[in-house]
């Protein structure tokens, strides 16, 4: 192969990874949302969120579907919400949230990704000065007025609510998830995203390139492993997405 089709090969193959790691991220949002409730669309908000967007991105109906069945257990297995708190190279503080048929194996291998990338996992509790929970919701902004909307969501329990590019993008306390996500059905909005993030109270910042590239690894080693739902840092950042 000559290096004109090697680098041809390179981006194809970087592309193909960038590509499946879209797939994951949507169909564990559907999985999540399936988990949480019914498995019909037309009755469990969040799936239907999770559903449309992954239609958006191209995931396959076929995954779409096994993702909803997983989540409502019916091949038989109970899947367990479980979290892990601990530190990647240079203190960036990192949260990881998973659900697992297997606790042992999941604990296994997220302690084996911090070690591989000169981190280490915590205990659990370690990092709750650091993250806040908050409900957020991304709506967008075509046909919707502004300042109506805002005062809708702040009545229905939203405590900020900006616009970014061509969406609103509506926060709230973890408590107010349910209000928020029943005003929005009441006017008849369908966000492109829902979700329970965290957000970091304090940031990290590092200079040190080489332990931006340990992170960027970990997280990336993480976010490919299947047991795997989010993860969430506090790495101060110039265009981050949470997590």
């Amino acid at each position: 192969m000559g290096r004109k089709s090697a680098k041809i090969a390179d981006k194809k193959g970087a592309a193909d990874k960038a590509r499946g790691q879209v797939y994951t991220r949507a169909l564990k949002d559907v999985f999540k949302a399936s988990k949480s409730g019914s498995p019909e669309v037309g009755t469990n908000f969040l799936l239907r969120v999770a559903v449309e967007r992954a239609k958006k991105l191209n995931v396959p109906k076929d995954n779409i579907d096994k993702a909803i069945k997983k989540g409502q257990g019916s091949d038989g297995v109970g899947y367990e919400d479980i979290s892990y708190e601990g530190y990647g190279a240079g203190g960036v503080a990192i949260f990881v949230e998973a659900s697992t048929d297997n606790p042992t194996r999941t604990v296994s291998n997220v302690r084996s990704s911090f070690k591989k990338c000169d981190g280490s996992l915590g205990v659990s509790g370690s990092l709750e000065f650091i993250f806040n929970r908050v409900a957020m919701f991304t709506i967008p902004a075509e046909g919707i007025e502004e300042d109506d909307f805002t005062l809708e969501m702040i009545d229905g329990g939203a405590e900020e609510v900006e616009r970014s590019g061509d969406n609103f993008l509506v926060s709230g306390p973890m408590e107010s998830f349910g209000a928020i996500q029943d005003k929005l059905q009441t006017l008849g909005v369908t966000p492109e995203e829902a979700s329970l993030i965290r957000i970091p109270l304090n940031r990290k910042s590092i200079d040190d390139d080489d332990i931006l590239d340990q992170i960027d690894r970990l997280i990336d080693l993480l976010e490919e492993d299947d047991d795997v739902v989010s993860v969430f840092h506090n790495l101060e950042e110039d265009d981050e997405d949470n997590g």
